[in-house]
């Protein structure tokens, strides 16, 4: 779903994965078998699809430059009801300005324009193959329906409708429509016959990267990374500019008439192909009548066959719903755009336990959004109903620690996205997807909350073989609202320094049904937990709104998969604490008090705030529980009704709540790195982020010149691909420059020399796809283009410009790095793969070196958290003589550095395995720099994944001083 409406800017998204377990010997981890089940042509196993799925969805985000800072990951199988047919939910959150929310007026003649990739023979199966069961079709049908993406045309497109919207009222885009299913034969007629008129349109016309397609084939096809458009003649030739500079590809296709008739001609001759009333094709259609006969549910008592709660927790810590997620949060770029607050890692040892995602609304301010998810299918094979209100009120309670509001309408600025998915006509499914569509409508009216958005698949079935696997009617939620201040947001970080509180919406019934805890034994259960009193959920939203902005609560936690017990346990994983707790009071039976599912959340409460809280709560006839606190050191210890159930070290709980993602690492990625990082995680010593500052980011050393009204010009360079470009500006403006947009087409068609500028700032991203290795393409550009090559020389020769590469922008300057000052010739090294073998996304730690670098001035020694997120930034040199060269210069300007403030080669501290830990180097008059992590992306303290508690009492991180170097340079 990352289409982008007129004027929509997205900045956030999120990912989710649903793939079976497989029934295999108790000796291995349900995912972990090797082997195909069925054909190996037509059936993947779930290891496959959690190795590969991550790994597509990551690197179209990464490409395009969209940050991915939410997700799910479920697996599920029992008997014939499982994930064989995957499910990946992808999405965003953005703003649209006000003059952009309606579609323009289109007038007849208007010009009908495809902006995008080119056509190809893609998703001709679509519609019939993607609505049968898996297995069902033909094989040349599936295949017809694969797809085949190009983010960086995506990109090249975002680029254009972006400058077109920054217009304002100006925005050339009368009407915009995504091309998806049916291709342009869909999209096509439903822009014209919004506008209530007809089109002409001329086949031909279509891009195509396949000359023989069929008119069918051409017209039809769903090849990705397009857009329909209807723009006024007079304004086309500026449209065609724009493109021109993004290298966006368009045409047009015909005009919009008046007549209401859909006409596609083919000048090769023959009738139209096309020629009939837009009614005919968007007439509406003869409703459909289904029949929902209800089945029974498998309801059997829960039998755990005497196991000890140890026992059941080192299963549940091991399923992968429960589990860590890693393997699929650290391959996806999560700060590109700048305007990231909140992503899945917590604490200073980043762990992936958020409850939700937030982003800023701007640069210069601390206002925002947050989205959260919510899924529980299992409990649709018990109670379709009680799976829907569940899901909803999973989403609420995961984005209840965000200052959303305290006004009593606050839970109705949430907005909701349902996606629903269910094997339509199997027998039962039916009843149950009307149940489940039913009770989430009555929920959301009960709260108070919209579900303007949504999609569907009724194809979840999969059969071979003879065999079939039956999916849960599957509603997964996307809960969206404002944030007044991000920075009060409450994590499930412990302090360490309050006590423990459950609130427990569940009322003590401890259900097991559906849980965790019976999918790791082979079971189901009876009696799932449910959203009994909506009101109840009110009060929950509006006490923790009232808490959050009053200021009390240290720590939240909600609980979901795997119970009270696991919830707990990721916030001392966050945290680096051990737990004294004890859970009789949840409910007479261990299992139930620990591993139910009931809807709730852990809080951490300072002792003189507890009393307050618990009424806060009380007045709703909500529970709530003291568990116990969070105590230094490694220890977990849980009691209940008197026994110690659980006595471990948080380093071995730790270990196999991380080993599905250390197994799946260490097969999919280098095997080493999988390790060293495991080791990292389960090492007691690991004192995680440490930082140390030997300035003060508070200072703003820039004021003086700012103050004299001179802002010197820098250009921010971009090349096709490259997606930092928005938060590098925004970082220099506000160290007082005026930062100027520069295409390399600006260079190379001579519109830009960058004569009139002091600094040049090469942004990252991926130029050309990465295709040409890392920043290659980009460098060939300046290389083999004389006006770009002359207006590059002509800049480095001055003596009063500087010149920053950052990540893409660092792998182009490095491999320039001769043609621009001779002496670096046999220095630089070039950047090659990561040693992991996959983009890395971290919170890294750099300390900054003695460096003639004039960005690093007065920073000498600081160790400070910064965004890092490449795939090819190992520096490679020549000969080990190169890297002693650059080293007895003094040309290094940073080297990541491990907790304890050591140089490392280890990763993940290293991300790419750098020699010497090198991130950042520089020329000997200190006038160019490059550095592969992303010190523009944290340039505010809200932008960091975490930083010292301290340092939010500055909006400015300590990363704005290398901006305000360059500018009190400059003079």
């Amino acid at each position: 779903e990352g289409a982008t409406g007129r004027g929509a800017k997205p900045k956030a998204g999120l990912v989710g994965f649903t793939v079976s377990d497989l029934r295999i010997p108790d000796a291995l981890e349900p995912w972990e078998r090797d082997e195909w089940i069925g054909s190996p042509a037509r059936i993947a196993t779930a290891l496959d699809i959690m190795t590969e799925g991550p790994l597509g969805g990551a690197a179209f985000n990464n490409e395009f430059g969209r940050p991915a800072i939410l997700g799910y990951f479920r697996t599920f199988e029992l008997g014939d009801r499982g994930y064989h047919k995957p499910v990946m939910l992808a999405g965003g959150v953005g703003t649209v300005r006000a003059q952009h929310v309606q579609k323009a007026k289109v007038p007849a003649g208007a010009a009908l324009v495809v902006l995008g990739g080119p056509a190809f023979l893609i998703g001709l199966g679509g519609g019939a193959a993607s609505s049968l069961a898996q297995g069902a079709s033909a094989e040349d049908l599936d295949f017809a329906s694969v797809q085949r993406d190009n983010a960086e045309i995506q990109r090249r497109c975002q680029e254009v409708i972006d400058r077109c919207w920054a217009l304002g009222d100006k925005n050339p885009i009368l009407s915009i429509h995504d091309v998806g299913a049916g291709g342009l034969s869909n999209a096509m007629p439903e822009l014209v016959h919004d506008a209530g008129l007809g089109a002409k349109l001329e086949l031909r016309k279509i891009p195509t990267g396949e000359p023989d397609l069929s008119p069918l084939e051409l017209w039809s096809n769903e090849a990705q990374e397009r857009y329909v458009m209807a723009i006024g003649q007079e304004r086309l030739a500026e449209f065609a500019a724009l493109c021109a500079r993004e290298r966006a590809p368009w045409a047009q296709l015909g005009i919009a008439t008046p007549d209401g008739r859909l006409t596609l001609a083919d000048e090769r001759g023959g009738p139209p192909p096309v020629d009939l009333p837009l009614e005919v094709v968007l007439g509406k259609p003869p409703r459909m009548t289904r029949r929902a006969e209800p089945l029974p549910s498998p309801r059997r008592a829960l039998d755990l066959a005497g196991a000890s709660v140890a026992d059941a927790l080192e299963r549940v810590l091991g399923l992968p719903t429960v589990a860590d997620k890693t393997f699929l949060i650290s391959i996806g770029d999560r700060t590109v755009g700048g305007m990231v607050s909140r992503d899945p890692m917590i604490g200073r040892f980043q762990v992936p336990v958020a409850d939700c995602a937030l982003t800023t609304a701007g640069f210069d301010t601390y206002a925002g959004e947050v989205m959260a998810l919510g899924e529980r299918p299992p409990v649709a094979l018990l109670d379709a109903a009680a799976a829907s209100r569940l899901a909803i009120a999973e989403a609420i309670t995961n984005l209840a620690g965000a200052p959303i509001g305290t006004a009593p309408s606050a839970l109705g600025r949430i907005k909701l996205s349902c996606n629903w998915m269910a094997a339509a006509g199997h027998p039962g499914e039916d009843a149950r997807l009307y149940a489940g569509v039913k009770a989430a409508a009555e929920t959301a009216v009960a709260l108070g909350i919209a579900i303007p958005v949504g999609k569907d698949s009724m194809s979840m079935r999969t059969q071979w073989d003879g065999k079939a696997v039956v999916s849960p009617v599957t509603l997964v939620v996307t809960a969206f609202g404002p944030v007044e201040d991000v920075r009060k947001n409450i994590t499930p970080e412990l302090r360490g320094t309050g006590e423990l509180l459950l609130v427990d919406l569940g009322a003590g019934q401890g259900r097991l049904g559906a849980s965790c805890l019976a999918q790791v034994f082979g079971q189901l259960g009876d009696v799932p937990p449910d959203l009994d009193d909506p009101t109840k959920l009110r009060g929950f939203f509006a006490t923790m709104q009232s808490l959050v902005a009053d200021g009390k609560l240290l720590a939240y936690h909600d609980r979901a998969d795997g119970g009270a017990i696991v919830t707990a346990l990721e916030m001392a994983f966050a945290s680096g604490l051990g737990l004294e707790l004890d859970l009789t009071a949840l409910h007479a039976d261990a299992f139930r008090a620990l591993f139910a599912e009931e809807l709730g959340a852990i809080i951490e409460v300072t002792r003189e705030h507890v009393d307050a809280v618990r009424a806060a709560f009380a007045k709703h006839n909500i529970g709530v529980h003291a568990i116990g606190r969070a105590v230094a050191g490694e220890q977990i210890r849980v009691s209940h009704g008197g026994a110690l159930v659980l006595d471990a070290s948080r380093s071995e709980l730790r270990a196999r709540w991380s080993h599905v993602t250390h197994q799946i690492a260490r097969r999919r990625d280098d095997s080493a790195c999988a390790d060293e990082e495991h080791a990292t995680r389960i090492d007691a010593a690991n004192p995680g982020i440490a930082t140390k500052l030997t300035f003060d980011p508070a200072q703003d050393i820039a004021a003086p010149f700012i103050a004299k009204g001179a802002r010197p010009r820098v250009a921010i360079l971009r090349e096709q691909g490259v997606n930092g470009q928005i938060e590098m500006a925004a970082a220099f403006t506000r160290a007082g420059f005026d930062a100027v947009d520069i295409h390399m087409t600006d260079l190379i068609e001579g519109r830009a020399d960058l004569s009139d500028c002091r600094g040049a700032i090469a942004c990252g991203g991926f130029s050309f796809g990465d295709v040409l290795g890392a920043g290659r393409g980009w460098a060939t550009t300046f290389r083999y283009n004389a006006r770009a090559q002359s207006a590059i020389r002509r800049f480095a020769d001055r003596h009063d410009t500087f010149v920053l590469g950052v990540c893409n922008g660092c792998q182009m300057v490095a491999d320039l790095a001769p043609d621009l000052v001779r002496s670096t010739k046999d220095v630089w090294p070039r950047f090659v793969k990561n040693r992991s073998e996959r983009f890395e996304a971290r919170l890294v730690t750099l300390r900054i070196e003695p460096s003639p670098s004039l960005f690093f001035k007065d920073m000498v020694g600081s160790r400070i958290p910064v965004a890092s997120a490449h795939g090819e930034g190992r520096a490679e040199f020549a000969s080990p003589a190169q890297l002693e060269l650059l080293e007895s210069r003094s040309l290094v300007s940073a080297r990541f550095v491990d907790g304890h403030g050591d140089t490392t080669e280890l990763y993940p501290a290293n991300p790419n395995g750098s020699p010497n830990g090198i991130a950042a180097i520089t020329t000997s008059d200190g006038r160019i720099t490059v550095i592969m992590p992303h010190p523009e992306r944290v340039f505010r303290t809200v932008q960091m994944s975490w930083h010292p508690p301290e340092w939010g009492r500055c909006d400015d991180s300590p990363w704005m001083r290398m901006f305000r170097n360059a500018r009190v340079w400059v003079g």
